[in-house]
């Protein structure tokens, strides 16, 4: 799949952001932030970043596209899926019904995806109008890759021309709208993402905090993480160590359960129960 094409589908269907028009772009004096996260897995496993878009402005978003750049012999890309902020109800409307408001064109072999978020809808109701997840990237980390690696997830302008005859490339990750028939352009602030590759997980069953011993300390944490998971978060390699009692899957307040059992010396040893 070549990936240096003028993207069609979404984009072509807006026309917005000078993707598929020779039209000056108008340039904004708001800035929006755009960012991909970071994960951390052994060899083998698999990974999951977000990209989140972060200081939308009041005018909206009617249009994004950006790619990313990756290392394929580090990690492989399974999916990129859109995110929540997606979600406006563009989808099946307007004149580009016909075709996907979201849009992946993906070349796992060259580490190389463009994504793309566009509708024509002139109705703002319709644009992305909050800061938030745009795209969730899925992935695994090769099972060859040196421990202590670190795969960088690059995001760029798409690499190719304006239009299909201008032979001027794209230099510009493009965040937008239409305004009076010109396309308005944002300044996009972009930071690049990463997944951390070690070796092999090692699990201790029941250190859900990971210092290294399974204590009370554990299972109260496992039981604040189930009353308000987004206060009292635990590390990737804290949730492997918690899930320690197979049914059921998962972290619950069993887990927290089989601690409390060690530490009362009920049993002396927690492996997967």
């Amino acid at each position: 799949m070549k990936t240096n094409k003028v993207i069609v589908g979404a984009v072509a269907a807006m026309l917005s952001l000078s993707v598929c028009s020779v039209a000056p772009v108008i340039a904004a004096s708001d800035t929006v932030q755009i960012s991909v996260g970071t994960d951390e897995v052994a060899a083998g496993e698999q990974f999951t970043v977000d990209v989140a878009i972060k200081g939308v402005p009041s005018t909206k978003i009617q249009g994004c596209e950006f790619a990313i750049k990756y290392d394929p012999s580090l990690i492989s890309v399974d999916s990129i899926k859109a995110g929540a902020i997606t979600e406006t109800g563009a989808s099946g409307k307007g004149p580009d019904s016909s075709y996907p408001v979201f849009d992946v064109i993906s070349n796992d072999s060259d580490g190389y995806a463009t994504v793309v978020w566009a509708t024509s809808l002139t109705d703002s109701t319709y644009w992305i109008s909050q800061d938030g997840v745009f795209c969730t990237i899925s992935g695994t980390a090769s099972k060859n890759a040196p421990d202590n690696t670190v795969a960088e997830i690059e995001i760029l302008p798409i690499d190719r021309d304006l239009t299909s005859q201008s032979g001027v490339k794209n230099q510009d990750i493009r965040i937008g709208y239409i305004k009076d028939s010109k396309p308005v352009a944002y300044t996009v602030q972009a930071t690049n993402g990463a997944v951390k590759i070690g070796g092999t997980s090692d699990v201790l069953y029941g250190d859900a905090n990971c210092d290294g011993t399974v204590d009370i300390s554990d299972a109260v944490l496992i039981m604040q993480n189930q009353a308000n998971p987004e206060k009292y978060v635990i590390s990737k390699q804290g949730l492997l160590n918690a899930d320690c009692v197979d049914n059921p899957k998962g972290v619950t307040s069993t887990d927290a359960l089989a601690v409390q059992m060690i530490e009362a010396k009920t049993f002396t040893q927690i492996s997967c129960l």
